[in-house]
């Protein structure tokens, strides 16, 4: 309506402004008239023209209805030519957080709390359906889903579970749930949030109590493991030295023990502090024989 509006009073001021000399024979007036009416063609000019054009913004898409009839497709960030009679509906695609305090029921039917998040975006192929089934105000349609699912979901596990040992499985079944029943709608569920978990006092500090006795039983199972490695290990060091010390008794023959002396005896003869050279075996008397260096080095001869 306002492009026909635009057009009819753009033509009308340039009837004016061309016909200015007909209207009136005063050359002053003749010339305001002529600049009114070119400011008024001009603005007007614009408007019409505009509405031949939309501009959508980033993290936009645009749904084009005229006179009731709503185009399949989605108009997305940028400039677009349009008809000039049918209006431009924007939906925002960017990621939204809806947060919901939900009062539900555990397996074994006590009462629960629960702080739920669901981020959510508009598909944008489907926000010609999103407009035409559900309209700009989509936020109680997901609440109302969203509150039935997470009492659905929270009702298939015990309190404990959702309290502490089955959150993140609670959280992923709840966002693969609301993936399926919102996905025809036109909505694209990102992630759902478990984000606290209110259960009666009583019922929290036992489980606190237990998942700390479960804590203390697992650190003192690793210790106990930890020991009996440690026991192995050395049984096995043993074992190995016990070997060792098998094959090195075995190889001592008492040809190789004889030699082994003979070497010692050569070694010891030759030290600057040996006196005395003892030789033999249990089986015949010991020689001793006597070491004097000092007598070796006078006999020895002088070199020229």
């Amino acid at each position: 309506m306002s492009f026909v509006v635009s057009a009819i009073a753009s033509l009308v001021s340039i009837l004016v402004f061309f016909n200015s000399k007909r209207l009136v024979d005063h050359r002053v007036t003749q010339l305001v008239i002529k600049a009114i009416a070119g400011l008024i063609a001009l603005a007007t000019g614009i408007n019409a023209l505009s509405r031949l054009l939309v501009v959508i913004p980033a993290g936009s898409i645009g749904v084009e209805d005229f006179q009731g009839k709503v185009s399949d497709r989605p108009l997305t960030a940028g400039i677009h030519a349009i008809n000039p009679f049918a209006d431009v509906v924007q939906f925002s695609t960017r990621l939204r957080d809806l947060k919901e305090e939900i009062a539900a029921t555990s397996k074994e039917g006590l009462a629960i709390g629960i702080d739920v998040s669901i981020q959510y975006r508009i598909d944008p192929v489907k926000a010609a359906s999103i407009y035409q089934n559900i309209g700009l105000e989509e936020r109680e349609i997901l609440i109302s889903r969203f509150r039935s699912i997470s009492r659905e979901i929270v009702s298939g596990y015990t309190a404990e579970a959702v309290y502490a040992t089955k959150r993140e499985e609670v959280s992923l079944k709840l966002a693969e749930k609301l993936r399926s029943q919102l996905a025809p709608l036109g909505f694209i569920v990102d992630e759902a949030l478990l984000r606290n978990v209110k259960i009666p006092e009583t019922l929290q500090v036992a489980i606190q109590q237990r998942l700390k006795a479960e804590q203390e039983t697992l650190q003192m199972k690793f210790i106990l493991e930890k020991e009996t490695q440690e026991a192995e290990r050395k049984r096995i060091e043993a074992k190995g030295s016990a070997d060792a010390q098998k094959i090195l008794a075995e190889g001592l023959t008492p040809a190789v023990l004889q030699l082994r002396q003979i070497e010692a005896t050569e070694k010891l003869a030759q030290s600057q502090n040996s006196k005395l050279v003892i030789l033999g075996n249990n089986q015949s008397p010991p020689l001793i024989l006597p070491v004097d260096r000092e007598a070796s080095r006078v006999s020895a001869p002088t070199q020229p």
